[in-house]
């Protein structure tokens, strides 16, 4: 092979080498399409906020409204006249109680009463007479006294050997059983008026400070917010003490334009009205990133590069957050993607999709 020859295969080689070399690259710059993230705006506005206090309630009788029967003396049971849930008008009987012994207490009352009455009036002839002193008359006069008030109430409570309701509403509570025993002033039946309800909501100490009469409150059914909408109602009272056995707070709501009946023992969730910020600056709260112990949010410049910015978070609600540091308003902050996205990224306009509004993407220049 000649020395030209072996000139023209090397410039050959070098040539289909650049080719191949040229046409990788570009293959490969095909082939790793531009990272693009959908995200959503914002601008940030100073504009009212409300702060809201999320509580569980429940639907409980208003005071007034609910009536608790006991048994008058230690007894049994006889008879029962309705169940749970019953409805019932004022005066229908609701359990009646075996009458021996109530009975036995009445004559015996009636008794001891005609006895000191006698007494008293031999009392009062003998001391006319001069036989006995005054003292004896006042001391009989006592006794008199004393009988009577045992005999009024041993009358009572042959009234209330059978229970009556005392209004109209629905047995909420009964614990007698037929033929059990009872003790004195021990609860057996309670009737609630359905027409008289209010919501009784338990706060901590320290939320209950926040909590003023005749705020509004937004109730749903449930433990949550997003169960049905049962319309709002108003704080009538915050308890000026601590419940015992939840420590907290009871605050008692009326709601008299909920749109549906509320039903005894139902749990609602209630949003109570702690306060209004007439100039808040506030975000969505899908505009909230988290970052450490704090957020942080992600700032749309003039040239649509987003910028991270720590921000500090003081009342929120279930969509909205208000910042108290780290934007003045009037910026431009991504909500829809501010997960996807990092700081240094340029957004840019995405076609809006039919009946959606027009969102933006994000891309690494």
């Amino acid at each position: 092979m000649t020395a030209l020859s072996s000139r023209r295969i090397l410039i050959c080689a070098l040539a289909a080498l650049g080719a191949a070399c040229s046409g990788g690259e570009g293959g490969d710059q095909e082939s790793q399409p531009t990272p693009v993230v959908a995200v959503q705006t914002a601008i940030v506005q100073a504009q009212p906020f409300t702060e809201t206090l999320g509580t569980i309630g429940t639907v409980v009788g208003r005071p007034g409204h609910v009536a608790s029967l006991g048994a008058p003396t230690a007894t049994r049971v006889s008879r029962v006249y309705v169940s749970e849930g019953t409805r019932v008008s004022a005066g229908q009987p609701l359990v009646e109680l075996d009458r021996t012994a109530i009975d036995a207490s009445a004559q015996a009352a009636e008794s001891a009463l005609t006895a000191a009455q006698q007494a008293y009036e031999r009392a009062e002839r003998l001391n006319r007479e001069g036989v006995s002193p005054r003292k004896d008359v006042e001391q009989a006069a006592s006794d008199v006294a004393k009988a009577r008030s045992e005999a009024i109430a041993a009358r009572r409570s042959l009234q209330l050997a059978v229970l009556h309701s005392p209004i109209a509403g629905v047995v909420t509570r009964l614990t007698a059983v037929l033929g059990a025993s009872v003790d004195v002033n021990q609860p057996l039946v309670e009737v609630v008026d359905p027409g008289a309800l209010d919501i009784v909501f338990t706060v901590t100490p320290a939320e209950a400070a926040r909590v003023k009469a005749n705020a509004g409150v937004t109730l749903s059914a449930g433990q949550k917010a997003g169960g049905e909408a049962l319309g709002t109602g108003t704080v009538t009272q915050v308890s000026a003490a601590v419940d015992s056995a939840t420590r907290g707070v009871p605050v008692r709501v009326r709601a008299p334009a909920a749109r549906r009946p509320l039903r005894i023992g139902e749990t609602i969730f209630g949003q109570i009205v702690v306060g209004i910020h007439p100039n808040a600056i506030a975000v969505p709260a899908a505009a909230l990133v988290p970052d450490g112990e704090g957020f942080k949010v992600f700032v749309v410049d003039a040239e649509n590069i987003v910028h991270e910015q720590p921000v500090t978070i003081g009342a929120r609600t279930d969509s909205t957050a208000e910042i108290t540091e780290g934007l003045k308003g009037g910026e431009r902050v991504v909500t829809y993607g501010a997960y996807g996205v990092e700081d240094s990224v340029k957004v840019t306009t995405a076609p809006a999709s039919k009946g959606k509004a027009p969102a933006e993407t994000a891309s690494h220049p």
